[in-house]
């Protein structure tokens, strides 16, 4: 057994930071009570922080539980790019990193997804746990594959499957927008939304277990946006499109979120239909 080096403590602190965020949002989502025990109405407006900590309204846990989970995707965006800057990489950091990823992108939204659709977890209350193991199971092998297949010379431009943070986000984005909808827009509204999610989100979630573990290019988004010199418009882009976002945050996550899941799964499924009818057309010409 060979002793571990010494430690880089800047990367290794942004890494406990995602785990710590992913082991409260677990936290968070287990104060969810059961449907029946808390009346569905419009939740109290929130003045300070401490209230939102201490509230047993479902949708403020919802809201706090998917911060969480999106507070954990950030920290773990910036601990690999820390240890690069830092030129601290090591093997230990990655380890770290995928056993953090687990509990954060994997077992979290997860369990949240259970306690999301509480209605359908009534009625199909085996489909839905098995929906949730599938997701975590997803998370831990497109997070071991990740490990195995990655070199020190990947210049982590694209992924081979849809990224388990990208995965969670989704999953947290829903809770979000579970949230604003019914504070912030129209609680009848929020009656039609929360039945259709309800029924929808885990079969949703299926795909996006499968698209984890499956070999469609993804990118990176920081390594594509913000690394290296950019052109001025570039940057100007960039700035236009974070103002536009946050004016319309608690709906631009959900957004993001679906768009980067799906718009590279429909160019995959796109490209393959594409070559299939160009070696039909090349075979029935030949003959």
């Amino acid at each position: 057994m060979r002793p571990v080096r010494p430690i880089a403590v800047l990367p290794t602190l942004f890494t406990l930071g995602n785990l710590v965020c992913g082991f409260f949002a677990i936290v968070v989502a287990s104060r969810i009570a059961k449907p029946g025990m808390v009346d569905v109405v419009p939740a109290p407006r929130l003045e300070t922080a401490g209230q939102l900590w201490g509230s047993v309204d479902p949708t403020h846990n919802l809201l706090l539980c998917g911060a969480l989970i999106i507070m954990a995707m950030l920290f773990d965006m910036f601990d690999g790019q820390v240890a690069r800057l830092t030129r601290t990489a090591s093997d230990f950091g990655g380890q770290l990193d995928s056993l953090c990823d687990v509990v954060s992108f994997g077992v979290a939204p997860a369990f949240l997804l259970v306690k999301m659709c509480p209605q359908f977890t009534e009625l199909h209350r085996e489909a839905v746990w098995s929906i949730a193991a599938l997701f975590t199971c997803c998370a831990a092998l497109r997070l071991a594959r990740f490990n195995v297949e990655t070199d020190e010379h990947d210049d982590h431009g694209w992924f081979a499957g849809l990224p388990s943070p990208a995965a969670a986000a989704v999953i947290a984005s829903f809770a979000i927008l579970s949230y604003t909808i019914r504070n912030e827009i129209n609680f009848e509204v929020y009656r039609d939304f929360d039945w259709w999610m309800q029924r929808l989100l885990p079969i949703f979630s299926i795909g996006v277990a499968l698209l984890m573990v499956s070999r469609v290019p993804y990118p990176h988004v920081v390594t594509q946006l913000l690394r290296g010199r950019r052109s001025f418009a570039h940057v100007v882009m960039i700035v236009v499109a974070m103002i536009g976002l946050f004016t319309v945050r608690w709906y631009a996550i959900p957004i993001l979120g679906c768009g980067y899941v799906a718009i590279p799964a429909l160019r995959a499924i796109w490209l393959a239909v594409a070559k299939r009818k160009q070696d039909m057309g090349r075979t029935s010409g030949a003959v």
